[in-house]
């Protein structure tokens, strides 16, 4: 439980720093890019403590971030639509993570601020619950 404590801390602190940069309501490229750059943090941070919560909480010991985010829904943390909107998440990091141009990156940051919405709700709602 002291694990789960200290990834949900962890998260909280990652997602403070990516809000910093998502509201800002016309970036530069610069402030685009450390916008992903914190986005990505964030989403290790929170998938991470997500498991954890599902391993120490629920019982289930999942190891991949699309997993994750199912066995969220099948736990009730998530919704449906939630669901899916994780799934593109999960494929947006993982297409940056693995290549860089600049349509990838203006797709992504069209998308960040839902992405930092659908975050903080999936730590909020297992807070809830622990």
């Amino acid at each position: 439980m002291e694990r789960l404590k200290q990834r949900i801390s962890s998260a909280e602190n990652a997602l403070a720093s990516f809000h910093e940069l998502v509201v800002l309501e016309n970036p530069n490229q610069v402030e685009r890019d450390a916008s992903i750059q914190r986005f990505e943090f964030s989403f290790e941070a929170c998938w991470k403590a997500a498991k954890q919560y599902l391993y120490d909480i629920e019982g289930v010991d999942t190891a991949s971030p699309k997993g994750v985010i199912r066995n969220l829904r099948e736990n009730n943390i998530l919704s449906e639509e939630e669901t899916i909107k994780g799934i593109q998440m999960v494929n947006d990091r993982n297409l940056n993570v693995h290549t860089y141009n600049e349509e990838v990156a203006i797709k992504i940051h069209a998308g960040l601020k839902q992405y930092y919405e659908l975050l903080v709700t999936m730590i909020e709602r297992m807070k809830k619950r622990i």
